[in-house]
């Protein structure tokens, strides 16, 4: 990988000079909402268009819009949610209400099994997590941008140290908390209404959740679809694959996403004993104003 994190930028390799890359970059375009589909990422006027980025030799979706290549997403989840060969189609920002019609939620995207080709039979959600960023990825978008042809192997790890900027990274943590907080409202509801879900994930951000107990696919409640890009050396350009689907049960994949694995007792008690030989260290040479401190504080909060 180069040293800068940008790998698709509107649709297209950074290194594509394709006259279709060239256009889709002109027109800020993204390619994967078919045809002359804006990309509207972050700002409509200014849009962020980085589809994917670097890290090490990884490859990290950013955009939720990636996944929508092909459509390809959508026949894997109705493969999981609806018994094979049932006709369905998909709705978009379907508001949820309560008793009293108010509105307590919205759902991005459900799938509908049909009966006899016009009669809802069935339903289940589709939630699409791409990996969110820290550090700032923008500037070394504009930067390429201005000149792809001179730039697209421009080392922005030297150009981000000597400006003293951050240079950008994958923030799993912060996806996480995203999707934890999607499953615990809206994916509590359809899983009260005893609904299958599909979770779509890349495998970067898969691989960072914290391992869950996985179940067989008949008794699934979540199915988790896992994707990645690979480069197609004749076309220069990255295609969508799926590359591999994890089954769980809803209630101990939302724990294990909101609590994660318990901690190691063993390293809080390393970094205790640190403290407590800093402490006596601090004692034998007089100094015990740190520990009176702690005392202190101790003994009023237990007033």
């Amino acid at each position: 990988m180069s040293n800068h994190p940008l790998v698709e930028v509107f649709g297209f390799p950074v290194d594509n000079f394709s006259v279709e890359a060239v256009d889709s970059r002109g027109r800020k375009l993204c390619p994967f909402k078919g045809e002359g589909g804006l990309c509207h990422k972050d700002k409509e006027e200014a849009p962020l268009g980085v589809c994917s980025m670097s890290r090490g030799d990884k490859i990290v979706i950013i955009c939720p819009n990636r996944f929508l290549e092909g459509k390809r997403f959508l026949d894997d989840a109705a493969e999981f949610l609806f018994p094979s060969g049932q006709p369905w189609t998909y709705f978009t920002e379907v508001k949820i209400k309560d008793k009293n019609g108010k509105e307590v939620g919205r759902s991005d995207l459900v799938l509908v099994s049909l009966k006899d080709k016009d009669q809802l039979d069935n339903f289940g959600s589709v939630e699409v997590q791409a990996v969110y960023i820290s550090g700032n990825i923008r500037e070394p978008f504009t930067y390429y941008t201005e000149d792809p042809s001179e730039r697209f192997e421009m080392d922005w790890k030297q150009i981000a140290k000597k400006v003293k900027k951050i240079y950008p990274r994958p923030d799993y943590l912060s996806a996480r908390k995203r999707l934890a907080f999607q499953l615990r409202s809206k994916g509590s509801i359809f899983h009260s209404w005893n609904k299958k879900q599909v979770v779509i994930v890349d495998s970067n951000f898969y691989s960072s959740l914290p391992e869950m107990d996985e179940v067989e696919r008949d008794e699934a409640e979540i199915a988790w679809m896992i994707y990645d890009v690979r480069l197609d050396q004749r076309l220069k350009r990255y295609r969508l694959v799926r590359t591999g689907v994890k089954y769980t049960a809803f209630e101990s994949a939302l724990e294990k996403i909101m609590v994660g694995e318990n901690p190691d007792s063993r390293l809080f008690e390393e970094q205790l004993g640190a403290k407590l030989l800093d402490q006596i260290k601090e004692r034998n040479r007089g100094d015990r104003s740190d520990v009176s401190i702690q005392l202190d504080l101790l003994t009023s909060g237990g007033e």
